[in-house]
């Protein structure tokens, strides 16, 4: 069974990378813990929050790898305690984050309990880029001039002289 990509015209060249990240996140876990915010602090700034209460940060572990943020947490579970009642989650957990390319984690920090994960992304500058034509046509070299006329006017002529058959086409002279 073949699988149908999103990318696959022939005007979206270079997007494989946007197709792997589609498939990491529709693989990532549908699971809702912990909960999570992500707002937009400034033009070129992203805070991640996740509510971890009863997490320290030695509990935590935050990854970057292949552009992907994976944020993890494991807790030691205390056998002191005898619960009557358990309503705070404390289960180990991860999540993933996919990164466009340029965003960085410039920090973290846990604070009452809840986990902020600060981000950059690049300011971009718009480029215009002029790209040269390179002829390659021995025919269209510059210099090449024809008297009386122009080189397709020349071929044209010869060709109508050739299927007509009566030889009436006036030779051009090219010159270099």
């Amino acid at each position: 069974m073949s699988r149908l990509s999103l990318f696959n015209s022939p005007f979206l060249l270079g997007f494989e990378q946007f197709e792997q990240a589609l498939d990491r996140i529709s693989k990532a876990s549908a699971d809702g813990y912990p909960p999570y915010n992500v707002a937009q602090t400034d033009d070129h700034r992203l805070r991640i929050t996740l509510a971890i209460a009863g997490f320290a940060a030695s509990d935590l572990q935050i990854q970057v790898r292949d552009n992907q943020l994976v944020i993890a947490g494991r807790r030691e579970e205390s056998q002191e305690a005898v619960y009557l009642h358990r309503g705070i989650a404390g289960r180990q957990f991860q999540r993933n984050f996919v990164l466009a390319d340029g965003i960085e984690v410039v920090g973290a920090a846990l604070e009452n309990g809840l986990l902020h994960v600060d981000l950059e992304r690049p300011r971009v500058e718009p480029r215009v880029r002029s790209i040269a034509i390179e002829t390659r046509d021995p025919a269209a070299n510059a210099g090449v001039t024809i008297e009386g006329g122009t080189q397709a006017e020349a071929k044209a002529e010869a060709r109508a002289g050739a299927q007509a058959g009566d030889g009436k086409a006036t030779p051009r002279k090219i010159t270099r």
